[in-house]
């Protein structure tokens, strides 16, 4: 599991990392399940079911990480703005600071998991704002 493990963390820092674009979420929304196909198909787990077996506990991890990947991508793909730490790239004020569509984004994506990450249902919860108020931040 390993090497699949390097292989998705790469694809996720490449074009899911702090800053994003459409293209490169895209192309990780191409790569990843390709990849988990390959997961599934050529994963081998060594040893024995007579001990407790780490690389078999490694790779129930690393599904999830997949599973987590492509969702986390997906979801970054459909939000089209720039907010807190995540930054696309096509969506930035003259200045470079991030721009932020508080008319369409400002809630929580919450999703309810189906048994595929490109399938799962979002959910959006309101932001209910009491002690700190909705603004546009510099971070100059």
């Amino acid at each position: 599991p390993d090497w699949f493990h390097r292989e998705l963390g790469k694809i996720i820092w490449d074009y899911c990392g702090m800053e994003r674009t459409q293209q490169g979420l895209e192309k990780a929304l191409s790569e990843l399940p390709a990849l988990y196909s390959e997961f599934k198909k050529d994963l081998r787990v060594t040893g024995t079911g007579e001990s407790i077996n780490q690389t078999l506990e490694k790779a129930g991890r690393v599904d999830d990480f997949f599973q987590l990947g492509m969702l986390m991508c997906r979801d970054a793909l459909d939000r089209e703005e720039s907010c807190g730490a995540h930054f696309r790239s096509e969506y930035q004020t003259a200045e470079g600071e991030a721009l932020r569509d508080d008319k369409n984004y400002c809630h929580v994506s919450a999703y309810d998991w189906t048994g595929d990450p490109m399938a799962a249902e979002l959910n959006k919860e309101k932001l209910e704002f009491e002690t700190a108020h909705l603004a546009t931040r510099s971070y100059k």
